[in-house]
């Protein structure tokens, strides 16, 4: 068992180090409950949106076309999951990214997403498994 396990593990590693890396059950679930908020894309077009700039819940919904009130609740989700923030200023309440973490998630999704599929990793994969 043991020569299997250090086969499978980094060059210098212990299965113990990695097990060391791996997430705890309560981060793991916390994480899980992040994405799943973004698993709506409407909450990515108003991401989106406030990756450029800050917007008050009226511009914003006309850029996404959605109702001030939906957007207001999409809002309020972000919110709840430190994703955006807001300032007021003067009479106006002025919504953004949270911080540089969220807008460099954002970032990287959306390069990801724009990469060129050669399909050699996918297909590697697809083989993997069908041989199982």
């Amino acid at each position: 068992m043991d020569v299997e396990r250090s086969v499978n593990v980094k060059q210098g590693s212990t299965f113990q180090e990695l097990s060391q890396q791996v997430l705890s059950v309560d981060k793991a679930q916390r994480m899980a409950e992040f994405f799943a908020v973004l698993g709506d894309p409407n909450r990515w077009r108003i991401l989106s949106a406030l990756a450029a700039q800050e917007l008050r819940v009226r511009d914003l919904a006309e850029v996404v076309q959605m109702t001030e009130s939906a957007v207001s609740h999409q809002l309020r989700v972000l919110r709840a999951m430190r994703l955006v923030s807001y300032r007021k200023h003067g009479r106006n309440v002025l919504y953004c990214l949270k911080d540089d973490h969220i807008f460099n998630l954002y970032r990287d999704v959306s390069d990801h997403l724009d990469e060129p599929e050669d399909g050699t990793e996918t297909d590697a994969i697809e083989e993997e498994h069908l041989e199982e």
